[in-house]
C-alpha cells in the first residue's frame, strides 16, 4: 500500500500549507483529500508536489506492504501438523 505520510512532514519541514496549494499552486483540493486518504493519485500529481516541496519522490510517498492475508488466517495452536491427535 502506498501511503503519503511523508508528505505531510515535508510540507511542515518547507513551510507548504494546504492553504498554499490550493490558493498559490493551483491544486485541487480533491487532490488533497486524495492524498490524505492515501487513495491513488497520478504521476504527474506526484511530480508537482516534487517541484513545488523541491524534493524526490521519497519525501512524498512510501511502500508498506500489505500483510499477507494468508498469515492472518493461520490458527495461532500449540501443536504442530506432525503431532499425533
Amino acid at each position: 500500500m502506498i501511503t503519503y505520510d511523508p508528505l505531510w512532514k515535508t510540507m511542515k519541514e518547507k513551510g507548504v500549507t494546504q492553504y498554499a496549494l490550493i490558493n498559490k499552486y493551483h491544486i485541487s483540493p480533491g487532490q488533497i483529500h486524495r492524498l490524505k486518504a492515501n487513495e491513488s493519485v497520478s504521476i504527474h500529481t506526484i511530480g508537482l508536489f516534487c517541484k513545488i516541496l523541491d524534493c524526490s519522490v521519497s519525501d512524498i510517498m512510501v511502500y508498506n506492504p500489505d500483510p499477507d492475508p494468508e498469515e492472518e488466517e493461520k490458527p495461532n495452536t500449540c501443536f504442530s501438523e506432525n503431532d499425533p491427535i
